[in-house]
């Protein structure tokens, strides 16, 4: 016992021994593979004094122990140590038993076998426990608990562990082996056997073997022997030997053989490394032998090449085209480089259905082999969690973890490289859906930390609608968050971040503000009011430096990109104001709104300015000047404001540059303060004040027949007939519009008043003379409109003015009657009409002269056609196609129809005008030709006539 005792104390003095010189890091350092013989030889040299082993290295020294083939430590020392001497109990470390225990259950589970650099991954998973590299060197050396094969891979050594072989049967007798070779058929036995009474070892050529390796070399995870036969017959067209299958040990000496029972053919057959054949093949055969596994391998590098290849070219990411777009904001440094993902079909759907593909495909071939040589910028399948596998591109590599960036989601992490394996070229083809974009409007303030912070806080993992500005390697974009009732512009709502806090104003409740100007108000009653503020005086000296900066240099600052939520400034009474863009109607015109007034208005793009960049983070700085205001305590039953009560409000409070405030109570939501206004003389008299005088002035009642109209002499109340109209109250919710000094309406310009003048009738093409025409309605070939294609310039400019015209000027609803000429407002346009009829419920049914549509709309966005808008022939001709007989159009046959000819130009070839004594009623019979494809020209009335055919049949 005391001898036992004393050799394991030499053993734990050579363990510390190695220890303290491997800590050195310099020569005196071993690799641990030599740590077997270190301890033989420090157990011979005789005992020690007793030293105790460190704890985080008894688990490295129960492995060593444990090693059962190459040196056995109990037949070194003739003795046994006993085991209350082994590792301490208190060891955190798995005794080494349960190490192989757990081994042996992973390879049960992969009977096919597992690469070795897997397993402490698979050991991680399965026991949440590291296991020890020392273990996987001494794996090979544990035959009771594994196999390992070893295997290169390019540059890389790798192996493959299956589970312990089985003891093969005792070989066959002589006399059984002659028994079974008599079984064999001769005339069919493969003519590459050499002739023998019995098949031995010998008798195999080396043709034959290395047909079975190449057979082999093709199943990295093993062959079960009983399906050799039927491989070879179909690989060659020659007929496997039975005596083979029968003594598969023949095969020994070029391939492993792995017996599962006692039954002979039962085994699972390896292809052997080149390093393992048989000794005893001559030096011919082992010549030959080399050479072909040589050309095998080379024919699987090159296949693995081909199937994972490393330097094929993904695909550029294409900018969806205009229509309903939708992004993902993934992330973001600052607000030059947003990470996005398009959604869509051709998009995110698209990505999910290749990463569904790749964890089909990763996971029926678990034999990909991993990346060994990794370089920056190479494309790799990255395996992460839930056996999800991404696309990724390596960005840095440190030993033996590396930084990837997942192209398809725009971030990056660090991995082990045991989880980087080759991407297969099927997953090439899909362009990267992680994009780059700028926010509009931010760009110059790209980098400020708060508003970056904000635009984060606003859009990472949020889907929103987007505009697309510029479309560029790093396109330009406005965002805008659609889920609620309004949307809302991301861009200018995180812009707000930018504002000096010191400069805003924040009113309170029960407070009173003297000074006060009141800028705009509107027809719903709701009114803008400016309070006298540090913000205020900062914006006067502000637009001063400005005003000097510009006296010689405005033309350099014209905007060539109008968006929504862009800040401008345009010239308004002798200034310099400040404006946001709220509609862009066309590259010429658009709607804007006063910052500082509350101001809606009208203007052509030419005469905005951009901010130089000098003074634009000043001026984006100050806080909008424009406080929304309405008139507190006025009665619930006062309803729709009358177009009296609006003009008197108007009458009294802007005339006015001195008022006095107070503030009754605040509406947060809706951004509106409650107030009383009082005139200097009046404060703070409530029974006098603005809200009381109102009240009192009886405006109130609601006349019917009463509007405002436009006269010669300005705008006056007018009476209207019964027999006229049925009127409604004028309404309105929203900023009235006014006319800058700096913008002349069409009126002005062309001193028009309004006129019953009708344009001339448009000139038509002669009969059967080819005419471009664009197709704004299709409801089937018996009925649909025509433009002529050369005048849409002079329509496009008409439609501006009469915007510009009508959206500054004062709302003017006025005399309706029936089969006469107005300008009506449909969806922020206003478009030439006629009044085809008049509904109770105050809304109009209007034909749109230009367009040939007939549309709904409300009596008060109707307005007198001005003369100067009467000028240019109505646009829209009524056509019936030629070439078809007249019926009554199915809906199958209407649908089809206008899918052809809808929204397209073509070329129309007139046939017949029916005149009539109203140019928006005149008709014409035509032809129609598609001449967009380059060689053939369409007829649209053959396609018409072989889509009745069909419905026929149909039907």
């Amino acid at each position: 016992m005391e001898s036992c005792f004393g050799a394991f104390s030499t053993l734990t003095g050579a363990v510390q021994f190695f220890i303290g010189c491997t800590s050195l890091g310099s020569t005196c350092s071993w690799p641990l593979s030599s740590f077997p013989q270190l301890l033989l030889s420090v157990l011979h040299a005789g005992p020690e004094k007793r030293l105790t082993i460190p704890p985080r290295f008894q688990k490295e020294l129960q492995v060593h122990l444990s090693r059962s083939s190459s040196v056995d430590l109990n037949d070194n020392l003739n003795t046994s140590v006993p085991e209350t001497h082994s590792v301490p109990s208190g060891s955190s470390a798995p005794h080494f038993s349960e190490v192989q225990s757990h081994i042996k259950e992973i390879l049960s589970r992969y009977s096919n076998g597992i690469w070795l650099s897997k397993m402490p991954q698979v050991y991680q998973q399965m026991y949440q426990e590291e296991l020890s590299t020392a273990v996987l060197r001494q794996l090979e050396y544990w035959p009771h608990v594994c196999t390992v094969e070893k295997v290169c891979t390019g540059d890389h050594m790798d192996g493959l562990l299956y589970p312990a072989k089985r003891i093969p049967p005792l070989a066959k007798s002589g006399i059984e082996q002659g028994k079974a070779s008599q079984n064999v058929t001769s005339s069919k036995v493969d003519p590459l056997l050499k002739p023998s009474m019995e098949t031995t070892s010998g008798s195999l050529s080396s043709d034959f073997k290395q047909k079975v390796v190449n057979i082999l070399l093709k199943y990295s995870s093993g062959l079960w022997a009983n399906a050799l036969p039927k491989l070879y017959q179909d690989t060659y067209q020659l007929k496997f030997p039975e005596g083979v299958l029968n003594n598969l040990e023949l095969l020994s000496d070029v391939c492993t053989v792995d017996h599962i029972s006692d039954n002979p053919k039962k085994a699972i057959l390896y292809a052997k490394p080149q390093g393992h054949i048989d000794e005893n093949l001559n030096v011919s055969e082992k010549v030959q032998m080399r050479d072909a596994v040589k050309a095998t391998a080379e024919q699987q590098y090159e296949e693995s090449k081909e199937q994972y290849p490393e330097s094929m070219t993904v695909p550029p990411l294409i900018i969806p085209a205009e229509g309903s777009l939708s992004v993902l904001v993934v992330e973001l440094n600052n607000t030059n480089e947003v990470i996005i993902r398009y959604v869509g079909k051709d998009y995110s759907s698209a990505q999910e259905r290749m990463e569904d593909e790749m964890k089909e495909y990763y996971s029926q071939n678990p034999s990909v082999p991993l990346v060994q040589s990794v370089s920056v910028g190479q494309l790799v399948a990255v395996h992460v969690e839930e056996d999800a596998w991404l696309r990724a591109q390596i960005t840095s590599v440190e030993d033996n973890r590396i930084k990837v960036c997942y192209v398809d989601y725009g971030f990056s992490e660090v991995i082990e490289k045991n989880c980087v394996y080759k991407l297969g070229k099927q997953f090439y083809s899909l362009p990267f859906q992680a994009a780059k974009c700028k926010l509009a409007g931010l760009e110059f303030f790209c980098d400020d930390p708060v508003l970056v912070k904000t635009v984060e806080s606003q859009t990472c993992s949020k889907i929103f609608a987007v505009e697309i500005l510029e479309k560029s390697d790093i396109p330009l974009l406005v965002l805008y968050d659609t889920s609620g009732e309004d949307d809302i512009n991301i861009n200018a709502t995180c812009r707000k971040a930018l504002y000096d806090k010191s400069l805003e104003l924040h009113l309170q409740a029960d407070a009173i503000y003297k000074n006060v100007r009141v800028t705009s108000v509107s027809s719903d009653g709701s009114l803008y009011c400016q309070v006298p503020s540090k913000g205020l005086s900062r914006l006067s000296e502000m637009l001063q430096k400005l005003e000097d900066y510009f006296h010689y240099k405005t033309s350099e600052f014209n905007v060539s990109l109008p968006f929504c939520g862009k800040i401008c400034l345009f010239p308004y009474k002798g200034k310099w104001a400040r404006v946001e863009i709220t509609i862009v109607h066309s590259s010429r015109a658009l709607d804007v709104q006063f910052m500082d007034t509350g101001t809606v208005a009208s203007v052509k793009v030419s005469e905005l300015r951009e901010i130089p960049s000098q003074f634009l983070r000043e001026v984006i700085a100050i806080p909008p000047q424009a406080i929304k205001c309405c008139l507190a305590d006025l009665p619930l039953n006062t309803g729709m404001w009358t177009p009296d009560a609006v003009l008197w409000l108007r009458d009294t409070v802007l005339n006015c540059p001195d008022f006095s405030m107070k503030v009754a109570k605040l509406d947060g939501s809706k951004g509106t303060a409650h107030i009383y206004l009082f005139t200097p003389e009046n404060f703070p008299d409530v029974d006098r004040s603005i809200n009381r005088q109102i009240i009192n002035a009886d405006l109130w009642k609601h006349q019917k027949d009463v509007f405002l109209s436009v006269t010669p002499g300005g705008i006056s109340s007018t009476k209207v007939t019964s027999e006229t109209v049925s009127a409604p109250e004028l309404g309105g919710a929203g900023p009235e519009k006014s006319f800058p000094d700096s913008v002349k309406p069409a009126l002005e310009r062309s001193g028009a008043v309004p006129t019953p003048d009708m344009p001339p009738p448009l000139p038509l093409s002669k009969l059967g003379e080819p005419m471009d025409v664009y197709i704004s309605v299709a409801c089937h070939p018996g009925h649909f409109v025509v433009q002529p294609w050369q005048e849409l310039h002079n329509l496009e400019v008409l439609m501006e003015e009469m915007m510009l015209y009508y959206s500054m000027a004062e709302e003017r609803p006025a005399n309706i009657e029936k089969n006469k000429l107005y300008a009506a407002k449909v969806e922020n346009k206003w478009y030439r009409v006629i009044i085809k009829g008049i509904l109770t419920n105050g809304l109009l049914s209007v034909y749109e002269l230009d367009y040939g549509k007939h549309e709904l709309v409300s009596m008060k966005k109707v307005q007198p056609l001005m003369d100067a808008f009467r000028k240019l022939p109505f646009q829209a001709i009524i056509a019936q196609l030629a070439g078809v007989k007249s019926q009554q159009w199915s809906e199958e046959a209407s649908v089809v129809f206008r899918n052809r000819v809808e929204k397209k130009p073509l070329v129309a070839l007139i046939q017949a005008v029916n005149e009539s004594t109203n140019s928006w009623d005149r008709k014409i019979v035509t032809y129609l030709v598609d001449t967009s494809l380059p060689d053939t020209d369409i007829w649209i009335h053959d396609f018409v006539s072989q889509d009745l055919v069909e419905f026929s049949k149909v039907n």
